[in-house]
């Protein structure tokens, strides 16, 4: 796993770090029992200062997903999502498309966030027993 830190969002490094761990865990590309690269892997590949990482995972380990070994590193405990890595696979391969069809009507990246966040908060696509 590699993380990516973007220092002009307006959310804290450490935040950005945690909720790209929860993501990677909800895809299914980290999984119960793989190692999170060590502190100072993220330092030389993010930039970011050691105690910020130490912070986003000091958060994780509090959260329950993940545990620090001392000597061995910090191991995913827990996953999350609710459906099979093949499932969101799935899923993702066809959120690309809409994507790159969005991009294709003239859609920007803050354009596609505000029509799936609309989506998402009018509960389109629940289905209603």
């Amino acid at each position: 796993m590699e993380f990516h830190v973007e220092r002009a969002s307006g959310l804290p490094a450490y935040l950005q770090l945690v909720r790209q761990v929860r993501e990677a865990l909800r895809l299914g590309w980290l999984r119960p029992g793989d190692r999170l690269p060590t502190v100072r892997d993220v330092v030389a590949s993010s930039g970011v200062n050691a105690n910020t990482v130490l912070k986003a995972y000091r958060e994780l380990e509090m959260s329950g997903l993940v545990e620090a070994r001392q000597g061995s590193g910090t191991f995913v405990k827990a996953g999350l999502g609710s459906t099979s890595p093949e499932v969101m696979a799935a899923l993702r391969a066809r959120l690309a498309v809409w994507v790159r069809e969005a991009r294709e009507a003239g859609l920007d990246t803050e354009d596609i966030d505000a029509l799936v966040r609309s989506v998402l908060a009018n509960g389109e696509g629940v289905a209603v027993a």
